[in-house]
């Protein structure tokens, strides 16, 4: 039996990693501080990654797969490599964050320098941003690296975008979710509901995966869903999974970063990423799990403590105010999808 181990294993990704593995009879280990949130055919070792002893003692014994969700600096990258011995392949969660235009642009400096102009697609051999501690995007660029330039086993390097899926603690859909569910009739996008930031649901991060155990050799693959839609497609998605609609109304085009009608999607240009994996289902095929999960488990508790990250976006995302606001300036145009 192939056996995989899974660091962070049970957060959105590990867990989607997880399941479809388990399915295709692998032996998985979730390695994690965290016990997961859901049982299944999996074994948990609960250990902090930053207690190095207890953090090797816990991979001990190695893997066909050692999968990291969670690799976040280069010294983490250092720890995969200590451990590479006892392990037939890695593979790590990056991000396409990682990508900058001709004029060096990355979306972290978006704000300060200028929104990046991608082409479209993003291809997997496109300019990448130099390896550093500055930023989140130069911090992934740094893991590639170290781990690509040092590593003697087989290395996937999956880069992912805007992931959508259950158990996220940042789920970019309960922007729209939350707005439905108190009952507005009326929701402002920025940029006309044009935008398009490419998704990708944690069930294509798992088929990329399976995909990649088909190559001995070492490579690097963008993972994004079948389509790229828009943010207006993305709202539209979304209502049909509830059943439960209100009219879009796009606000005119401002520069970057806009201030009113702004979702977790809305860019001044388009970041559309093109795979090497075959996409199996489109956003809206894909969607409905990630909205279920958010209804279900928002219905008893605080949303802040279930999306911690979402909460500290820098947007107040839910500042209705705001919307009603937009929604009254000159140039506000219906949108028909």
């Amino acid at each position: 039996m192939s056996t995989a181990s899974i660091i962070g294993g049970t957060g959105q990704i590990g867990l989607a990693v997880a399941e479809r593995l388990a399915r295709d009879g692998w032996e998985v280990r979730l390695v994690s501080r965290a016990p997961p949130p859901i049982s299944g055919p999996w074994q948990h070792v609960g250990v902090d990654r930053e207690d190095r002893d207890a953090f090797r003692k816990a991979l001990a014994g190695g893997a066909d797969l050692l999968l990291d969700c969670i690799a976040f600096d280069q010294r983490h990258a250092d720890q995969l490599l200590e451990l590479q011995d006892d392990v037939g392949r890695l593979a790590v969660i990056s991000s396409a964050s990682v990508y900058c235009d001709a004029q060096g642009r990355t979306l972290d400096e978006a704000s300060q320098c200028g929104f990046p102009a991608f082409p479209v697609p993003i291809h997997e051999n496109h300019r990448t941003v130099e390896p550093g501690p500055q930023t989140y995007s130069t911090r992934k660029a740094a893991i590639e690296r170290r781990i690509l330039d040092g590593a003697s086993a087989t290395v996937t390097i999956l880069r992912p975008c805007a992931i959508h899926g259950p158990y996220s603690k940042h789920a970019r859909e309960w922007w729209f979710v939350k707005r439905l569910l108190d009952g507005r009739r009326r929701i402002p996008l920025a940029y006309g509901g044009r935008s398009r930031f490419q998704t990708t649901s944690t069930q294509a991060i798992a088929e990329a995966v399976c995909f990649s155990l088909n190559s001995d050799q070492s490579q690097v693959l963008n993972v994004v869903d079948a389509d790229a839609p828009t943010v207006a497609e993305i709202a539209r998605a979304i209502m049909d999974s509830m059943d439960r609609h209100a009219d879009l109304l796009g606000l005119p085009d401002v520069p970057y970063p806009p201030t009113r009608g702004v979702t977790p999607w809305s860019v001044e240009k388009p970041i559309v990423c093109a795979s090497s994996v075959p996409s199996k289902a489109t956003y809206a095929e894909g969607v409905g799990r990630a909205v279920r999960w958010l209804i279900a488990a928002t219905q008893d508790r605080d949303w802040r403590e279930v999306l911690p990250q979402l909460a500290v976006y820098p947007a107040h995302y839910f500042d209705y105010a705001v919307d009603d606001q937009a929604l009254a300036t000159a140039g506000v145009k219906h949108i028909s999808i």
